[in-house]
């Protein structure tokens, strides 16, 4: 799928090699976390054992991305899934207080590389990750941004406010002292 000047292809194996390509250059991302911090077994102290398990669920088939493409290199992607497959979210004890009822999906890790931020590459990762989640049946999205204005854009794990807004998300609450839930319904493909 294209999303203006970008590809947006799903994290598969046959991606697997341009993902893993942005993370290397990325330092493993956020310290070696290779984007499996929101999964159920989190992060490990070691970026090579995060690299094993991340890898080991992209050939199992359980783990969701957009991966955006910039003609052959991956400059981001939007990690999605079942809120059983990316249970840990930040700020989860205040979320959890108020929950009503868990969503058909979440918006977990929103990642840019280092020298593509501000380009749209976020914006395009969303998109694709919702269109993603249409062909899988559509359902309600949640996803945990933070406001821009407030966070250095190196820091925003689920993404910026100012992105889902412009998806048509809607605020419902507040999670955090910057962080918010935000909803939309997806429609079927």
């Amino acid at each position: 799928m294209s999303e203006g000047r970008f590809d947006v292809r799903p994290l598969d194996e046959s991606t697997w090699p341009a993902f893993a390509a942005l993370v290397e250059a990325n330092n493993g991302i956020f310290g070696g976390c290779w984007c499996i911090g929101f999964h159920p077994e989190g992060c490990a102290p070691s970026a090579q054992v995060n690299h094993d398990r991340k890898k080991q669920r992209v050939l199992d088939g359980t783990t969701h991305a957009a991966l955006v493409f910039d003609g052959d290199d991956c400059v981001g992607w939007a990690q999605f899934g079942a809120p059983d497959e990316v249970p840990k979210i930040k700020n989860r004890p205040s979320y959890e207080k108020d929950l009503v009822e868990l969503p058909d999906w979440r918006i977990a890790c929103c990642y840019v590389g280092k020298g593509h931020r501000r380009q749209g590459v976020a914006t395009a990762a969303l998109a694709g990750a919702l269109e993603l989640i249409a062909a899988r049946g559509g359902g309600r999205v949640e996803g945990y941004p933070e406001d821009a204005a407030d966070v250095s854009a190196g820091f925003l794990f689920h993404g910026a406010l100012s992105t889902y807004d412009q998806a048509g998300f809607t605020r419902e609450r507040k999670i955090g002292k910057h962080r918010w839930v935000v909803a939309r319904q997806v429609d079927p493909a």
